[in-house]
């Protein structure tokens, strides 16, 4: 969706790898302009290289709010305006629940729900007072679907897109849209040295022992292409019906697929049941 004279702005968060730094390259073959942001924004200074002006490099951890907020102040000093926000910073992280520590359920909280929640808060004003804009949650097949060792990771996803369900409906009436993404397995980063690991209990090596054996074997032989995937967001960016869930990857739209037909299933079986309890 472009807006009338100019092209768009984009503010990306974690930029430095993987889907962020795909997204900021189709933006730019686009001929919009980009705010990268990564933790170390010296990561980044070959896309701003590449970017001949068009691209701004600013350090943004989204878990500190005086960054949070100095990054959309720094989006408008420098392009005026932002068109698009693509929240993308985040991380894996596998361990089944009671091997989970405290701190590393909210470390990953932290990242993924209430970091993209902070971005999101900071950039709405702005957005509702120029009728215009869309948010792009980088979410994950995780979002619907989950498995052993991975439940804090989803449950990240999870309660952003619970989150993003609501603010679809409640910005439409402003002209801002919602885009949660949902992507499979793709080559980025995922299962290596981002990925938070929880100590091992031996009893869940028969539940999440395979999959933390798939995390530490993933990382080259993922089916998705990064890049493709940065051009399907630009394109349901680019659309004048987009979705509110993108699935990314045959992979995502099997598993999700398969996801709804389970719990259409147990509705359907327990039918009777759920609506034999009214007064």
């Amino acid at each position: 969706m472009t807006n009338g004279t100019h092209e768009r702005v984009w503010l990306i968060t974690g930029c430095s790898a993987g889907f962020g730094r795909e997204l900021v390259l189709a933006a730019l073959a686009a001929g919009d302009r980009v705010v990268a942001t990564a933790r170390r924004p010296e990561t980044l200074a070959d896309l701003e290289e590449r970017g001949q002006g068009r691209v701004r490099a600013v350090a943004l951890d989204v878990t500190d709010s005086a960054q949070v907020s100095a990054a959309v102040d720094t989006a408008y000093e420098a392009f005026g305006r932002i068109d698009v926000v693509v929240n993308n910073a985040g991380h894996g992280a596998v361990g089944a629940v009671e091997e989970l520590t405290m701190d590393e359920l909210r470390s990953v909280m932290e990242v993924m729900f209430f970091g993209a929640v902070e971005v999101t808060k900071a950039v709405l004003p702005r957005l509702r007072e120029q009728g215009s804009g869309t948010i792009v949650q980088i979410s994950s097949m995780g979002g619907q679907v989950t498995m052993p060792g991975f439940g804090a990771y989803c449950a990240a996803k999870f309660a952003l897109e619970g989150l993003s369900d609501a603010l679809a409906a409640e910005v439409a009436p402003f002209g801002v849209r919602v885009l949660i993404v949902e992507p499979g397995a793709f080559r980025t980063e995922f299962g290596g040295g981002r990925m938070q690991r929880s100590r091992e209990i031996g009893a869940y090596h028969v539940s999440a022992g395979p999959t933390r054996a798939a995390v530490d074997t993933m990382d080259g032989a993922q089916p998705g292409d990064p890049a493709k995937a940065a051009a399907a967001i630009v394109r349901a960016v680019d659309s004048e019906n987009p979705p509110l869930r993108l699935a990314l990857g045959a992979d995502a739209v099997d598993a999700i697929r398969a996801q709804h037909q389970s719990l259409a299933d147990d509705l359907t079986a327990w039918e009777d049941v759920s609506r034999s309890t009214a007064l």
